[in-house]
């Protein structure tokens, strides 16, 4: 009696089990967003090319600002000409669509916000999706009796070689493991 109990637990898990399976397979969904890139290679790629545009380069009518703040702070002052798209927002439906219009007309989105910082995730966000027309605008912003005051930023260049410290440090590293 008890074996025949068992095999009925048995049955009645299985059963439950393959349907569980079934309906996540009938309820699944294709991801709206797959990256295009990885984050390895777009790390790669970041520090190997220039993706960084001064505040004296924005006049270029190829470039689309788009201001990565709150609502709030975009209305108390934002640049010229400027999109307010709020960094958690990206990936809504609607900029969604605007970025691939953007991509499609060949323009190029230059991102920003208080600081270039701010903007480095949701510029890897857009690269890895694939929008490879993404820069950052190196600019501080600050507010002074409620104007806002923006200046140009510099950004740390690296002079040393980094893929021969790369190199280097593979190297070493496999040494130390044999």
């Amino acid at each position: 009696m008890k074996e025949l109990e068992k095999t009925q637990r048995l049955s009645i898990a299985s059963v439950l089990t393959i349907l569980f399976v079934l309906v996540g397979l009938i309820s699944y969904k294709k991801p709206k967003h797959i990256y295009d890139i990885n984050s390895k290679n777009t790390l790669e790629k970041v520090i190997t090319n220039d993706y960084f545009v001064g505040f004296d380069k924005i006049d270029n009518p190829d470039f689309v600002l788009i201001d990565i703040r709150n609502q709030n702070e975009f209305n108390r002052g934002h640049l010229e000409n400027a999109v307010n798209i709020y960094a958690p927002e990206l990936l809504n439906d609607t900029n969604s669509n605007f970025f691939k219009e953007l991509q499609k007309k060949d323009k190029t989105i230059v991102l920003y916000g208080n600081n270039p910082n701010e903007t480095i995730a949701p510029f890897m966000l857009l690269y890895q999706l694939g929008y490879k027309n993404c820069k950052i605008l190196t600019i501080k912003n600050g507010y002074f009796e409620n104007s806002l005051i923006t200046k140009n930023c510099n950004i740390e260049s690296s002079i040393n070689d980094i893929d021969a410290f790369i190199k280097e440090s593979v190297k070493k590293a496999s040494l130390l493991n044999k």
